[in-house]
């Protein structure tokens, strides 16, 4: 690339006329960083604002994670999905907690609990100023239409990607560059209708010389998703609610509470329908239909649980959607 300076002023300029005000861009603390950085792991931005905001308030920092019981934590995540990050926040925290302060090299980060080189990436460089080039899914999509790079996406390609983005980075500016380019693919850089006469680097870009933007990046062929039908049982008796607690049948929901299926209480007597909703886990696509029902007699492993005291259990997301039909 030709005029890699007038490229990384062009891109950082923009951004700092255009960048989105996020609360996490309002700070440079690591432990605030962290916490964003995880939660958006996976995650829209939208999502996680509010989940962020409400995280910090009840956990202001590592030490009171660290201390918080692990109901406690996963019942603050509940409804953004991915629950070992959670429990991995906690243990990292304990860590940080351990070692009397947060990490402020790459390696050092990259050793903590749940977070990978891109992560690492973002907090060294955004909280603490060091020269690491991200690489997220965005930042992939700019990167392979800025060198018009048809390979498909696989790890070959992503390491000839990372190093590309390090050539790309501008390592006197590394916390709003990288900035720069994952707001450049969230926002203009978009995955099926790239928005290139917003570009600020358009004329850097060889896939929009090409025309062929809108082909990249290349991806491998997702499995066709596999559709499901599942029910859901609203029993409430002078009060309560009926719940099971997951144990060791899911290491991703160990911990949860659940509302009970028709299978799990055969003997109950299904009522009206009060609504439906659909969940997606990879590439299984699950529709739910939301029933009250009542029982006679209750099998072990369930429990009555009050209803103002599920505002302090961790509900699982389908538990969180099927309630939300109800009221």
């Amino acid at each position: 690339m030709q005029s890699l300076s007038a490229f990384r002023n062009a891109l950082l300029g923009w951004y700092e006329r255009h960048k989105r005000d996020l609360p996490w861009r309002r700070t440079r603390d690591p432990y605030h960083i962290w916490v964003s950085e995880i939660m958006l792991q996976q995650t829209r931005v939208a999502a996680v604002v509010p989940y962020y905001e409400r995280f910090l308030a009840r956990f202001p920092d590592a030490r009171s994670l660290a201390a918080a019981p692990e109901g406690e934590v996963l019942a603050a995540w509940a409804g953004l999905g991915y629950y070992s990050r959670a429990r991995n926040l906690r243990k990292a925290a304990a860590a940080i907690t351990e070692a009397g302060g947060f990490p402020r090299t790459f390696d050092e980060i990259r050793a903590l609990a749940g977070v990978g080189d891109y992560t690492a990436a973002a907090i060294a460089s955004i909280a603490f100023d060091l020269p690491h080039a991200v690489l997220d899914s965005n930042v992939i999509r700019v990167v392979s239409r800025l060198d018009n790079d048809s390979s498909v996406i696989e790890g070959r390609t992503r390491r000839r990607f990372a190093q590309r983005a390090r050539q790309l980075l501008d390592p006197l500016r590394p916390a709003a560059y990288n900035q720069a380019i994952m707001e450049l693919g969230a926002t203009l850089c978009l995955p099926r209708e790239p928005r290139c006469l917003l570009c600020p680097v358009s004329r850097w870009c060889e896939a929009f010389g090409a025309g062929t933007q809108a082909e990249l990046p290349v991806r491998r062929l997702r499995p066709a998703a596999v559709k499901l039908e599942r029910a859901v049982l609203i029993i409430e008796r002078n009060g309560r609610l009926l719940v099971w607690r997951r144990g060791d049948d899911s290491a991703r929901l160990k911990g949860f509470y659940e509302l009970p299926e028709p299978e799990h209480l055969p003997m109950a007597k299904r009522g009206a329908l009060v609504g439906e909703f659909r969940h997606s886990i990879t590439n299984h696509q699950y529709r739910f239909t939301v029933h009250r029902a009542t029982v006679k007699d209750v099998p072990a492993g369930f429990q009555w649980i009050g209803k103002t005291a599920l505002g302090r259990l961790p509900l699982s997301t389908t538990a969180r959607k099927a309630l939300a039909c109800a009221e």
